[in-house]
């Protein structure tokens, strides 16, 4: 099963799944699922091939879907969730696939399409990088700034340094075999019937108005929200207001 971090006590509502995006991990969810366990229990996971989970040969979102359906039965069988980019298509696929585990989904700045882009070159800038010259993480910022500009973007990938190992905490060969699938959406045909906000960034085009026929089709109780001035880290941005929305659509 997948590595979690559990934050907060069960309550009479069920628990709340985060599902970070790609290169991510848990614990870049710790501040926001501290505050949300103040009124329910959060469970934050490592995705596969990623963090502290186990690391395997595929990376589609059907097996996503299905370590996320494992967490759900260990606690309880039914659950809220939250997923950010990679981790909302597999929120996607598993409330399409198993729409009985869940009860309320927020997709975070994704959308249920195959995306013409790759995150690749991330990859290869982690591979580039010499952590054999690393002591610190201050050292790893300077070196991958020659490769990665943004600061926001290095500090991100900085959480998943293992700087006694000197490893990334990421399976970073299945990632890069397994990118197209990352970047599609598999086929299916729904509906979830279950209430569902997709959350964007105001910077971001990763929700674009031409695909909320896909998104309706899918998601019928789909609604629409936007935090402004933030881009695809949303969450990373702007925790207050990303959480505050969080709470807001939960407890409704």
């Amino acid at each position: 099963m997948l590595n979690t971090i559990i934050s907060g006590q069960p309550t009479d509502q069920p628990p709340l799944l985060i599902a970070h995006g790609l290169y991510g991990s848990a614990r870049n969810w710790g501040a926001i699922a501290k505050t949300l366990s103040k009124e329910r229990q959060v469970i934050s996971v490592d995705m596969r091939n990623h963090g502290a989970s186990q690391w395997s040969n595929t990376n589609s979102y059907l097996d996503m879907a299905k370590d996320l359906a494992e967490v759900v039965d260990a606690n309880g069988g039914c659950a809220d969730l939250i997923g950010h980019s990679m981790g909302g298509k597999a929120a996607m696929t598993l409330a399409l696939s198993q729409p009985e585990k869940l009860r309320r989904l927020i997709v975070a700045d994704i959308a249920p399409v195959a995306y013409n882009r790759t995150q690749v070159q991330i990859i290869h800038a982690l591979r580039n990088l010499d952590l054999s010259l690393v002591e610190k993480r201050s050292d790893a910022d300077k070196l991958l700034a020659a490769e990665i500009s943004d600061a926001g973007t290095r500090a991100f990938l900085l959480q998943s340094l293992d700087l006694k190992k000197k490893k990334w905490r990421f399976n970073l060969d299945v990632l890069e075999s397994e990118m197209p699938k990352i970047m599609g959406f598999p086929s299916l045909e729904g509906p979830f019937e279950g209430p569902v906000l997709f959350l964007s960034g105001g910077l971001s085009d990763y929700i674009l108005p031409q695909y909320r026929p896909q998104i309706k089709a899918l998601f019928p109780k789909a609604r629409f929200a936007r935090i402004p001035d933030v881009g695809h880290w949303l969450h990373a941005e702007k925790p207050r207001e990303f959480e505050a929305t969080a709470r807001v659509f939960f407890n409704s």
